[in-house]
């Protein structure tokens, strides 16, 4: 499924802190400390969005960084970033399902909350069988961007092969949605700008892949995959409740978000 994101998670690891959040920042320290709350962020406390990202980004596979921003904000440990669609994930999410257990442990060292898929990982058969022995079913949850239980235990490497043989005698450990592949032809036709609005960004593009694949993209966002369940509906990576469809009328191409009303209705353009 990552492998389906337009841009590659390792190359933007190590991303410079925003020319927004610096100056920001910058400022505080050149006020006396009386004026300086009243250049408090509109959204303090909260985080800055482009910090949780990064932090998010970087607990996939850069240590380094991971100590550092945790070494400055501990809070950042446990985070969360929604990448589109309700995709929610956490730092220890994105350890967890690419198998980097020194990352993960230090998040956990550090507050980081430890979920099922972090244990399915980790090779702690005995959690996981506890918890879907607790909540019957839980095994069909699926994790940020739509990775399987299953598919956490096996990114843990041999340390995790206990919980992978136990998970594969367990129905829908690793239940995804049955993939309808598209032609070039049906690809070429759905891939495209469309558009719902005047703005430069009320735009959706749609691109493909050599394997006939799509994906939803935003300005300034990473695309989501999509996995076509027939008839030209989709769903996106980490959205399982989302639909995305397209229509033909007019020899004009309609996209349709559905969640589950239509929450967006864009043309493709010329």
């Amino acid at each position: 499924m990552l492998a389906r994101m337009t841009q590659p998670l390792v190359s933007r690891f190590s991303l410079p802190v925003s020319r927004r959040s610096f100056l920001g920042a910058s400022s505080l320290f050149l006020l006396p400390a009386a004026a300086q709350a009243d250049v408090v962020r509109a959204d303090f406390p909260s985080h800055e969005p482009e910090l949780v990202q990064e932090m998010v980004l970087v607990s996939h596979a850069n240590f380094p960084r991971v100590k550092e921003l945790v070494g400055r904000r501990p809070a950042l440990a446990k985070v969360s970033f929604d990448w589109g669609f309700g995709d929610w994930e956490t730092p220890i999410d994105a350890a967890s399902h690419i198998g980097n257990r020194q990352i993960a442990e230090f998040l956990i060292a550090n507050g980081a909350r430890p979920t099922i898929f972090t244990a399915a990982m980790l090779g702690q058969l005995d959690v996981v069988k506890a918890a879907i022995a607790a909540s019957p079913g839980v095994q069909r949850v699926q994790g940020p961007h739509s990775i399987t239980l299953l598919s956490h235990a096996m990114a843990g490497g041999p340390k995790a092969q206990g919980v992978v043989d136990y998970l594969k005698t367990i129905e829908g450990a690793d239940e995804r949605p049955v993939e309808k592949p598209l032609t070039a032809d049906d690809a070429k036709k759905l891939a495209g700008m469309y558009t719902y609005g005047l703005t430069p960004g009320m735009r959706v593009e749609i691109t493909g892949n050599d394997r006939n694949q799509l994906s939803f993209g935003r300005p300034g966002r990473f695309a989501r995959g999509l996995t076509h369940l027939g008839d030209y509906a989709f769903v996106p990576m980490g959205g399982e409740h989302v639909r995305v469809r397209f229509a033909e009328a007019g020899g004009t191409m309609t996209l349709t978000v559905h969640d589950p009303d239509v929450v967006l209705t864009a043309k493709k353009s010329a």
